[in-house]
């Protein structure tokens, strides 16, 4: 599986995963909804959409979604949704105006449900069409015609996965060091509007944009 092409796949994938997005996003905005623990299970659940990701992209099934208007349409229009539909539950929270909650400081945590950042980190990605483009796109480059395509699909989605953790896990420890300024209600109030603006605009965008 390690092959000439292993290094300039690991060295572009890292560069990829270190481009802020849709996924640095959410995994800010959830540790600071529900602390470190939150943050890591969000990347950990964002990740494992990569192998979703990797499989259909080598039975084919991206090439069927790009090809099909109507099919495309529909994957862009549900991952659309789903990101607006966050960007509104960060403003309903902004409305609210809770505290975040921090450990060590006497502020009501929010009782996070462990379902709910695996649900939101793994739709957030499945969810999006430009991921299976890439992957549609980018994985090809590193499969040799003799190599068996799922297998070393997965194994790059593997490598990926191990690399997007490691960046978004420092993220959630950065994040996590900044508690205590986090759980002030106006930082917090201002954090959901700022993040739940942006995830709107994004959903918004993509629904809009042009089938490439």
């Amino acid at each position: 599986m390690i092959d000439a092409q292993f290094l300039p796949f690991v060295v572009a994938i890292t560069l990829l995963s270190m481009t802020p997005g849709v996924d640095t996003l959410l995994v800010i905005r959830n540790t600071a909804r529900g602390g470190v623990r939150d943050g890591v299970i969000t990347s950990v659940a964002i990740c494992c959409g990569l192998f979703v990701h990797a499989a259909v992209s080598a039975l084919g099934i991206s090439l069927i979604l790009v090809q099909s208007a109507w099919a495309f349409g529909l994957l862009k229009l549900a991952g659309a949704a789903y990101l607006v539909w966050l960007g509104v539950q960060n403003l309903l929270g902004m409305r609210r105006g809770n505290p975040l909650p921090v450990a060590g400081v006497d502020t009501p945590r929010r009782n996070v449900p462990v379902m709910l950042p695996i649900r939101e980190g793994f739709l957030s990605n499945v969810l999006n069409p430009k991921t299976v483009i890439f992957y549609m796109a980018f994985l090809p480059q590193f499969i040799a015609p003799s190599d068996p395509a799922l297998l070393k699909s997965l194994w790059l989605a593997g490598v990926h996965f191990v690399i997007a953790n490691l960046w978004q896990i420092a993220i959630v420890l950065l994040v996590g060091r900044a508690g205590t300024w986090l759980a002030k209600r106006w930082v917090s109030r201002v954090l959901d509007g700022a993040t739940g603006t942006v995830l709107m605009a994004l959903g918004i965008k993509l629904a809009l944009q042009q089938r490439p």
